[in-house]
């Protein structure tokens, strides 16, 4: 059927390509919305799902499932106004609907930005739809709560984690979202944090490891034994989070420009780095290369150039490489061990180590190598590193107080959150879910390796039963052969 001609007086008061929207920008915008956004569905929940313990493997691909979903509706409900809309407190936006049509429809909105270039002033407002800055924000509020999942799989009540989504977002990521990003009083400041190392890694690093505390620990059989599924799917997912982080950082400018090429090249140039960095401690130390190492090494790379991608030259992305496949390395299979808070709290794919240290080492090196041309390409005001004399000192410590606001607010806000809920609803699930597993939980299985109605038994089903782990040297990332958790 013929679709009916639009009025001509609606033409005229809704143009589809108005003055001010760049088709460019607006593409490359919506490309990297969907590149984030794979990232997450299907990236993450491939790696979630394959590197558990196969009995996991639905519950833990259904938690990003669930949270993907739910983040969606909240922020467009309210939740994207709280992170960028008008300011209620020096720290958080007033909430309200991101739904009308006449907002969506509107030039898109940033907090006012304007700087000199080569003698001329330039504004960061964005040259498309707002409707395309939220989708843009939501994929990356979506990928923070569901790497925050990371460190509270395999034990958390499913009913707890739904009602932890929506509460977390709002009460939490919106914080840090409107402080750094949204017009808050550390944009206002000047703390650097080009693309989420501050309001996505240190926030998701430490409020996973908050939560893993009061959910409490995996069964010890899970604990001491808790083999990767599927390492070859694993891989995909990983490929998918590597190729889908150059629209993460690519996209933080708002425009298709100069910083944007700068911050993928860099990206993927601080990844390459830190996985060769790691692999090679790894055989230094172990005698022979991981997979599950590689991919730490490169997600700690990924990490690592995000809040500075676009601010610093290529050669800083390398150091940052080299530093990030080795400091949160030593952190991991050295300090882990030693430290006896860490010991206490089973944090299950070590989200602490791979994105908050990670994350704060990234702000920091920011801090020291943020090239004061390339700042002026995106920032509101003139910023130079420490490595750039004059004020870089300044903008270092300027960096370590951001940190400081981003791990309290995360520390404090997630354990009144969970402590709230477990008035309700348990955070753990029962002795009989974790035993069985998916079956239990869910009623399904990633994998019919048995007959119709049976439950899983580790016995039976599982490695503990299997000549197979007897025969087979312990990994250094399986928790228990070296102390360290299965992390990502």
């Amino acid at each position: 059927m013929a679709t009916p001609p639009i009025p001509i007086a609606y033409q005229q008061e809704l143009p589809a390509v108005p003055d001010w929207l760049n088709k460019g920008d607006s593409a490359w915008q919506m490309t990297a919305s969907t590149l984030v956004g794979i990232q997450s569905m299907p990236g993450l929940l491939i790696i979630y799902a394959s590197i558990v313990k196969k009995k996991w493997a639905v519950n833990s691909a259904f938690m990003v499932l669930y949270a993907f979903a739910a983040v969606l509706i909240c922020w467009v409900l309210v939740c994207y106004r709280m992170a960028f809309g008008d300011q209620l407190l020096p720290f958080w936006g007033k909430g309200a609907p991101a739904l009308g049509q006449k907002y969506l429809v509107g030039r898109a909105r940033v907090p006012e930005s304007t700087h000199e270039v080569d003698g001329k002033t330039v504004t960061t407002e964005p040259f498309y739809a707002m409707a395309t800055l939220v989708y843009f924000q939501f994929t990356f509020a979506a990928i923070t709560v569901i790497l925050l999942a990371g460190s509270v799989l395999g034990r958390m009540n499913i009913r707890a984690w739904m009602a932890f989504v929506p509460l977390w977002l709002m009460f939490s990521y919106t914080v840090g979202a409107f402080s750094l990003w949204g017009g808050g009083f550390l944009y206002q400041w000047g703390v650097i944090d080009y693309s989420g190392g501050y309001v996505i890694h240190v926030s998701s690093g430490i409020a996973g490891l908050t939560a893993a505390y009061w959910v409490g620990p995996r069964l010890k059989s899970d604990k001491e034994r808790f083999p990767p599924n599927n390492v070859l799917l694993m891989l995909a997912g990983a490929g998918l989070l590597w190729m889908g982080w150059s629209g993460f950082n690519g996209g933080a400018p708002y425009a298709a420009h100069i910083a944007s090429s700068i911050a993928i090249l860099n990206t993927n140039v601080a990844a390459a780095t830190s996985l060769l960095v790691w692999t090679c401690l790894d055989v230094i130390f172990f005698g022979k290369p991981s997979v599950i190492g590689a991919v730490q090494g490169m997600m700690t790379g990924l990490v690592c150039i995000t809040p500075g991608a676009g601010l610093v030259q290529s050669w800083a992305a390398i150091v940052m490489g080299i530093l990030s496949g080795s400091i949160p390395w030593v952190t991991m299979m050295i300090l882990h061990k030693k430290c006896s808070l860490l010991q206490q709290v089973d944090d299950t794919l070590a989200v602490f180590h791979t994105h908050a240290v990670t994350g704060l080492l990234g702000g920091l090196l920011t801090g020291l190598f943020a090239e004061p041309q390339l700042c002026k390409l995106t920032l509101p005001e003139p910023t130079r590193g420490a490595f750039y004399g004059g004020k870089g000192g300044v903008q270092f410590l300027k960096q370590i107080v951001g940190a400081l606001f981003v791990i309290a607010w995360n520390l404090v806000s997630t354990t009144i959150i969970l402590l709230a809920i477990r008035i309700f609803i348990p955070l753990r699930m029962p002795e009989e879910q974790l035993a069985i597993g998916d079956d239990a939980v869910h009623g399904e299985e990633a994998y019919a390796l048995w007959g119709d109605g049976e439950k899983y038994d580790p016995r039976k089903h599982g490695w503990h039963g299997s000549s197979y782990s007897e025969d087979i040297a312990p990994s250094p990332y399986v928790n228990g052969a070296r102390g360290v958790t299965i992390n990502l």
